[in-house]
């Protein structure tokens, strides 16, 4: 698909020169969305650090460079990888990294861009020093805590600074602060807990010079929450599940999944060409797999690899065999890395192709 206008708009599906399942991405929207991170960080007095692992582009994390973003986050190593080979040179790699594989390509990406990495245990801050030995610069690593989501992290601020203690004696590693990633509703008790390591930091003469926060959800407790920056990766387009939990509108969300109408067994059941491998099983207790935006009242309630069934009977008005429909996903992180591409479309209608660079880059 060449740059041209195919027919897109804001309320009317596009036309028969798109070829579905495909997802699109109304760049007006995502713009606003770029501001909004940018003005709520501003407003905070906290530096912005999009988390790339949404959308997992070049073009799009230069979009949120300029405007404001101090560096990027990337969840993988092979996410910082393209991301430095497009030119970035500030990123966080939120995951404790482990295997000599992964620590040799981390010493050759920290030779080539201001690196920092997360780790919440003193097996993984010893073999990245390990990769690090000899390196003309130390690597800065931050401790990452848990304060309740109950994934990785230390549990404790005892544990978190004797691991940044830890950090800081080992060669080729200095440690650079902590990592959080407050459940919705924690900002208090994450704010007791950065505190407290805080305080038992200082007693060692350890500075925490980054408390680096994230999750699209706790935007609206960022201020709560001791940080000095913020990664935020779903608010660039925003879904389903962001919509659910308050933290977007439906008018945010900036990426729909175009299918069509392939088959129409009885009035009350339809079926599109999107199935697991578009839309994804995630969060299916949202109420089916994804909400279709022209017909809201309609339920996408069955999925298999190829094929979504779609549940009519709450329908006044019903697709037709041959129909494109839109789908704002459940989880749109894990929709864009199922494809190499997304579909750009100005506010002209004008539509381009748009690079998933870091797609599958897990390892």
């Amino acid at each position: 698909m060449e740059a041209g206008n195919i027919g897109y708009d804001n309320r009317v599906p596009a036309g028969p020169e798109v070829d579905t399942p495909v997802p699109v991405v109304d760049l007006e929207r995502m713009r606003a969305n770029i501001a909004r991170l940018q003005q709520v960080c501003d407003r905070a007095g906290i530096a912005n650090r999009p988390h790339i692992k949404t959308h997992k582009s070049p073009e799009i994390a230069r979009m949120q460079i300029a405007a404001g973003a101090v560096g990027i986050a990337c969840q993988k190593l092979g996410e910082a990888e393209v991301m430095a080979d497009a030119g970035f040179d500030d990123i966080l790699i939120c995951y404790n990294i482990l295997g000599a594989p992964k620590l040799r390509r981390l010493r050759a990406l920290a030779e080539r861009i201001r690196l920092t990495v997360a780790c919440d245990s003193a097996v993984t801050a010893e073999g990245l020093s390990r990769a690090m030995a000899g390196a003309a610069r130390p690597l800065d690593v931050l401790v990452e805590c848990d304060t309740g989501r109950r994934r990785a992290g230390v549990e404790t601020a005892q544990e978190a600074v004797a691991l940044a203690t830890r950090i800081s004696s080992l060669p080729g590693l200095e440690f650079a602060g902590l990592m959080i990633y407050p459940p919705v509703g924690g900002a208090e008790e994450t704010s007791r807990f950065v505190a407290a390591v805080r305080e038992g930091c200082a007693g060692h003469r350890l500075e925490v010079r980054t408390v680096s926060a994230g999750g699209t959800p706790n935007l609206k407790e960022i201020g709560l929450l001791e940080a000095t920056e913020y990664r935020s990766g779903t608010s660039i387009f925003n879904d389903r599940d962001m919509v659910a939990c308050g933290a977007a509108a439906l008018d945010d969300c900036a990426l729909h999944v175009y299918a069509t109408v392939v088959s129409k067994p009885s009035p009350d059941r339809c079926v599109i060409d999107a199935g697991s491998k578009t839309l994804t099983s995630d969060r299916p207790s949202l109420g089916g797999h994804g909400h279709l935006v022209d017909y809201p009242e309609a339920k996408i309630f069955q999925l298999s690899e190829e094929h979504g069934v779609v549940d009519l009977s709450g329908c006044e008005r019903r697709p037709e065999i041959g129909e494109i429909v839109r789908i704002v996903p459940n989880h749109v992180c894990v929709v864009v890395n199922m494809f190499d591409e997304l579909v750009a479309v100005e506010a002209d209608g004008t539509a381009r192709r748009l690079p998933v660079a870091a797609r599958g880059r897990v390892a």
